[in-house]
């Protein structure tokens, strides 16, 4: 990892591990643009996987120090950095607190803040493709491989007492490492008491090839799988076997737009067969953007206006 140089120009950041890949490297300047801020860039920072805290601790003083470097989109490294560099930030959110995972860094008044976003962009990228009413009405169960923040974002949203009787009747989830695990299930039992009476949640660590093979093979119709590894995007493969059997009637959510997309093409595979819904990560990706480029230049991308940056990228990514 090398720090970027001084920045020149209003400047934000993407903090990832393969940046150079992403869609958002084209897609900004057409956004940028549209929500009158054409005067500014975005950079990529590439960390490789679990870094050495030390090089979250830099990355997030530059950001800090620097005039310029406005704030900063996380991604894979959420709770890494968080763990590394918590104390260097001048505020931090109630969510990114409740978390233990930062997604959004952005300047405010002179404070450097951290925030976690991914409760709000998983909760409007399920509403555009999870029927209303699913789980009151099928009674289905939902599988979720991945224990990151994405995961811890999800499954706070499916299990929100505000939903009453429209909730999954059980969530399983999985993880190849016991400590993530166990982070995750601790939150999940101390932000949602109440509902945790009424559904049966499940965590498993499976991290040899198959075992999450048979969580899958044990969901009911009519459920939610998601890949929420980050297999099939910085890293190649899928979280489950080319053998898996998908439940019929069943949501499948990938939550990566690019890359081999292995656990995607499992699911299309059977698509027909088994009346699947397969969804990728595309407005999720919309989404987590967007809260994040409103939260550091201080811009409401809601309704129309989102519906504007959405209609860019669509158009952008149909014809590129």
């Amino acid at each position: 990892m090398v720090l970027p140089e001084k920045a020149t120009q209003r400047t934000l950041y993407f903090i990832g591990v393969t940046t150079t890949k992403s869609s958002i490297m084209k897609l900004y300047p057409l956004w940028a643009e549209a929500l009158g801020i054409g005067d500014t860039v975005i950079k990529g920072i590439d960390i490789e996987i679990h870094a050495d805290p030390q090089v979250y601790r830099k990355v997030v003083e530059f950001i800090k120090q620097d005039e310029l470097s406005m704030g900063a989109l996380v991604t894979t490294h959420k709770i890494d950095l968080f763990n590394a560099a918590k104390d260097i930030f001048d505020h931090v959110h109630p969510y990114a607190e409740m978390f233990g995972e930062v997604s959004c860094i952005a300047k405010k008044n002179g404070s450097l803040e951290a925030s976690a976003k991914d409760h709000i962009s998983s909760r409007l990228s399920m509403e555009a493709f999870i029927p209303q009413n699913f789980w009151k009405d099928h009674g289905g169960e939902v599988l979720i491989m991945g224990a990151g923040g994405a995961a811890i974002a999800i499954s706070s949203n499916l299990l929100n007492k505000q939903n009453g009787a429209n909730v999954p009747s059980k969530v399983i989830i999985s993880n190849r490492s016991q400590a993530r695990l166990a982070k995750i299930e601790k939150l999940i039992r101390e932000t949602n008491p109440e509902i945790n009476r009424d559904v049966e949640v499940e965590f498993h660590l499976t991290p040899e090839p198959g075992q999450n093979d048979a969580l899958l093979h044990r969901l009911t119709p009519y459920s939610l799988v998601i890949n929420a590894t980050g297999l099939g995007k910085d890293r190649p493969g899928s979280p489950l076997l080319d053998s898996c059997q998908f439940p019929e009637n069943s949501l499948i959510w990938e939550l990566n737009y690019r890359g081999d997309l292995g656990f995607m093409h499992q699911a299309l595979a059977q698509k027909d067969k088994k009346n699947l819904h397969v969804e990728d990560g595309w407005i999720y990706f919309l989404h987590g953007w967007t809260q994040v480029i409103g939260e550091v230049f201080d811009i409401d991308i809601r309704g129309e206006l989102f519906e504007r940056v959405a209609q860019i990228a669509n158009e952008w990514r149909k014809n590129g």
